[in-house]
């Protein structure tokens, strides 16, 4: 696996060459969430998903709601996960660390039934993942326990864990398209020494692979590196040996995601990160020297 991540996420260490980059990244990011400089614009689109099922649950205090879980190729999938794995993670003391992708519409006034008024809620998640919890009855109850929790943290609802399943209902009331924020993409400074780089600095930190666009070596740390203190920074760094230029370099940042293409087809990485950054203050820099894309993501407060 070419993923090399310290094994507590929380390392400091650094080499000694690399650490006046660290620092003044570290600045930079500050400076931005100072208003020093000018975010990137935000960036969103429409997606119209498609209906797959309906579900009936209640409030604490009994109010009846009705939740649509639709899907759409737009929403990414979560990490792969087998049932011995899920089982393995809903028993650790910290299940949090995977996170399923998904958009949670505004409630719409819908009639059901009866005739009665109710509230209706929309969830959107990948097709993919949508038929696997279709199909694996342990993945459907977490997927709706995280459902219900992600309604009531954006809601500010109380919701009973108990619901069924509508039969021969896919969706209650009509499909409305939802607005999705896209991944903001960080311009990609590029570091040139004026100084003739030395032996060490100037070797790759990975040695060069023959296949094409293949996932590269990086790391992830944290700043401060303590486990038992909530982060201020990530840095991730990326080694890219065969890259010239960050003209080649395309990235995307997401809440808790990294995707960043090398081109012409030369590396291709896409992972999730253990926390919520702040895409539109976050900052990178290639040097061309040590081949090395270094990111800082200023992490959400706890």
């Amino acid at each position: 696996m070419a993923a090399t991540t310290d094994t507590s996420l929380l390392s400091a260490e650094m080499k000694e060459e690399e650490e006046e980059l660290y620092e003044q990244l570290l600045l930079q990011a500050a400076k931005e969430m100072q208003g020093t400089s000018v975010p990137p614009a935000q960036e969103s689109k429409q997606i119209r998903p498609q209906p797959g099922f309906c579900v009936k649950a209640k409030t604490r205090s009994s109010e009846k709601i009705f939740i649509n879980i639709c899907k759409s190729d737009k929403i990414p999938p979560p990490p792969d996960l087998s049932e011995e794995d899920l089982v393995i993670l809903l028993e650790s003391e910290d299940p949090s660390g995977y996170r399923i992708p998904m958009s949670l519409g505004e409630p719409h006034a819908e009639v059901d039934n009866s005739g009665n008024g109710c509230t209706a809620y929309d969830i959107v998640i990948n097709p993919t993942f949508y038929n696997k919890i279709h199909s694996n009855k342990l993945f459907m109850e977490f997927f709706m326990t995280i459902g219900f929790e992600g309604l009531e943290n954006k809601y500010n609802l109380e919701m009973s864990r108990e619901w069924r399943m509508l039969k021969n209902r896919k969706f209650l009331g009509s499909v409305v398209e939802q607005n999705i924020r896209t991944k903001s993409k960080p311009v990609i400074q590029e570091l040139k020494s004026s100084t003739t780089p030395t032996e060490s600095s100037a070797k790759p930190l990975v040695s060069e692979v023959e296949s094409s666009c293949v996932e590269p070596d990086y790391t992830i740390v944290a700043e401060p590196a303590d486990q038992h203190q909530h982060p201020s920074f990530l840095v991730a760094e990326i080694s890219l040996p065969k890259v010239d230029s960050a003209r080649s370099l395309l990235l995307d940042l997401g809440e808790d995601r990294i995707v960043l293409w090398a081109r012409p087809d030369l590396y291709h990485l896409d992972i999730y990160i253990p926390y919520n950054v702040i895409p539109e203050e976050s900052g990178s820099q290639f040097n061309t020297n040590t081949g090395v894309l270094t990111v800082t993501m200023p992490v959400q407060p706890a």
